[in-house]
């Protein structure tokens, strides 16, 4: 009877943690996707090429992967919780000088400030979660978790599809920045009532050490390459999807956000399902799949003749994505357990520079070859990623 009452005590301790963190993981994807439905509305108020538009995409993600490798080791020094409270507040101010620039170069600089205090926010929260959550039930609480960032993508997709044609990008941004100080507050009331965290001094020195080991691991050197190579098939193309669907007469700004909210839907949908997935696929062939469902998408992406099947294209790549990406992020929690805010550090770090990378070499090669045979060589990387990492044990 006690140990049944344990693990129900247990459990409504993971669903407490999980609902803390829910506001702001949807917070923090709305703000992440904002701008890439919205490049034909910025492109048009501010008469700027929309492949330069595009590339907001890429000034959000690449701050956020440079301040990996010093955010990682300052949660682990001075409290993961406290890190994410100070750059969730951070971010509410950028993405509101995001909303009230006067011209696109302060917009740029706003973007690329956003994304950087981002950087605090998810990949501490998942090592908060590693660090918190037993690792029989670290992937599902993840997934749980990841379903509000999923809704988040949704939101974010639906808000600019909708919402932009009465509010104007602006408005879609200001409603996101509320949205984050509305995550600020929760987290802070929450705080409050929690014990403190205990902090010991930031030693540089002992990070790079800690670094040094991590990525001396067998495991890592499979880990951390792949998910870069992810962000940079999967959302290298997110920023085009407007300016694909507008060149074939298939849309715009509402169907390329439509087709982002498809895709949160699809990693919904996993989320859902993802308990049935571990019990009869496991980790290895969650993988594989994921990557043959994010080759088919991309290659729906590139020649779907009608604006359903583009849209639905969103759906299965949201599924193939999260089949892929949440196996990689248990898998990342699992490399060092007593530093796990450098090890996600360094997840996160791959996984967004790729997709700023991805942003600006999917528009190089679209510009050098078009976007159908750019995104069909995506797909066919991608399912090849698949293969290799569904191959590759637990424990390289």
């Amino acid at each position: 009877m006690a140990d049944i009452d344990d693990a129900r005590a247990e459990d409504r301790r993971i669903r407490k943690l999980i609902a803390v963190f829910a506001i702001s993981a949807f917070a923090a994807s709305m703000v992440a996707r904002a701008t890439d439905p919205l490049v034909l509305a910025i492109s048009r108020e501010f008469l700027v090429p929309e492949a330069t538009v595009a590339l907001l995409g890429s000034a959000f993600a690449l701050p956020y992967a440079l301040v990996q490798p010093f955010l990682g080791p300052i949660g682990d020094a001075l409290g993961k919780k406290r890190i994410i409270l100070l750059c969730q507040f951070l971010v509410a101010l950028m993405v509101l000088g995001c909303a009230i620039s006067p011209a696109f170069l302060p917009l740029l600089l706003m973007r690329a400030l956003s994304g950087a205090a981002a950087g605090g926010t998810m990949p501490l929260t998942l090592a908060v979660f590693g660090d918190e959550v037993p690792a029989a039930k670290r992937q599902v609480a993840i997934s749980r978790l990841l379903m509000f960032t999923i809704c988040g993508q949704i939101g974010g997709g639906i808000t600019s599809a909708i919402l932009e044609p009465l509010l104007g990008w602006r408005g879609v941004l200001l409603l996101c920045a509320g949205l984050t100080f509305t995550a600020v507050i929760i987290m802070f009331m929450a705080r409050r009532r929690a014990p403190a965290e205990p902090m010991q001094p930031f030693r540089p020195g002992e990070a790079m050490r800690r670094y040094a080991t991590i990525l001396r691991l067998p495991q890592a050197r499979v880990l951390y390459p792949a998910v870069a190579l992810e962000g940079a098939l999967i959302f290298g193309a997110f920023p085009h999807l407007a300016p694909i669907l507008q060149s074939r007469g298939l849309g715009g700004t509402q169907e390329a956000g439509l087709a982002l909210s498809c895709f949160g839907a699809g990693g919904f949908f996993y989320g859902l399902i993802v308990t049935w997935l571990l019990r009869y696929l496991g980790q290895a062939w969650m993988v594989r799949l994921g990557g043959l469902m994010g080759f088919l998408a991309l290659v729906g992406f590139a020649l779907a003749p009608s604006t359903p099947l583009f849209v639905a294209s969103g759906l299965a790549l949201g599924l193939g994505f999260f089949l892929m990406h949440n196996t990689l992020q248990v898998r990342v929690l699992e490399l060092a357990p007593t530093s796990r805010g450098s090890a996600i550090a360094l997840h996160a770090f791959g996984f967004f520079s790729g997709q700023s990378l991805g942003a600006a070499l999917t528009g190089l090669g679209a510009s050098a070859i078009g976007y159908v045979p750019c995104l069909i060589a995506s797909g066919l990387c991608l399912l090849a990623l698949g293969v290799w990492v569904g191959h590759t044990p637990k424990r390289a």
